[in-house]
């Protein structure tokens, strides 16, 4: 795995591009220079969460047979602001699932994901408190 950064001004907006082209951009916040261009990097780390559980999620429901229609996927977090640097101590991850969804393989689903498979979850939990919750929504054809 490789990322390269790219300044793209004077002031704090990069560019990362991964091995196969794709890019996103990062940007610090306005209060120090930031101009508002990317996400921030922090930011991104529960953006590589949402996305790492979501994956995960998809791949066990589809395992399990699951006709899961729509997940979306909603994340908030708090930082520690008295201690230097200023890491995540709560992260909340809500999922809504759509689909006609057996609640037991969900909840197990969701136990895999978060107990096995998600890297990003193994990562931040080592320092903040993640829990997780979900809704489920039929869906009406």
């Amino acid at each position: 795995m490789e990322i390269n950064l790219i300044r793209k001004n004077d002031k704090f907006n990069f560019e990362a591009t991964n091995m196969a082209g794709q890019s996103v951009e990062l940007d610090a916040k306005p209060e120090i220079g930031g101009t508002g261009r990317g996400f921030r990097p922090m930011e991104m780390l529960l953006v590589g969460l949402g996305g790492c559980s979501g994956i995960d999620m998809v791949n066990v429901l589809n395992k399990q047979k699951e006709p899961l229609a729509d997940i979306r996927i909603n994340i908030q977090a708090t930082r520690k602001t008295v201690e230097m640097p200023p890491i995540f101590d709560s992260i909340k991850i809500h999922f809504d699932l759509y689909g006609d969804l057996n609640e037991k393989k969900v909840e197990r689903a969701l136990a895999l994901t978060f107990e096995k498979y998600c890297s990003v979850s193994n990562i931040l939990g080592r320092s903040a408190t993640i829990t997780f919750t979900y809704a489920l929504h039929p869906v009406a054809f």
